[in-house]
């Protein structure tokens, strides 16, 4: 393997180990729930879900699990709650 690309994958391991270096400005995902698939984004600061629940709360059990998954990714001034610490489902 070329001596470059052995140091990308050192230095993309440790920045796997870092996750705070990472800070989400948009996404979207598709989220199955438990009785309908649902998109779930975050644009800009702000979440949004095509869920009934959200709707009506601005919040619901996608947003949060997705940003519990996701942790310090998310801008701690976004944050709903706090992040999942690996290993601790």
């Amino acid at each position: 393997m070329h001596s470059s690309m052995i140091g990308k994958i050192a230095k993309a391991k440790q920045y796997a180990q870092e996750p705070e270096r990472i800070q989400f400005t948009q996404f979207a995902a598709t989220f199955r729930g438990e009785n309908d698939t649902h998109t779930t984004s975050f644009d800009d600061g702000k979440w949004h879900c095509t869920c009934r629940f959200f709707s009506d709360w601005g919040t619901c059990c996608h947003t949060m699990a997705i940003e519990r998954v996701l942790g310090v990714t998310i801008p701690a001034e976004k944050r709903q709650g706090e992040p999942l610490k690996m290993g601790a489902y």
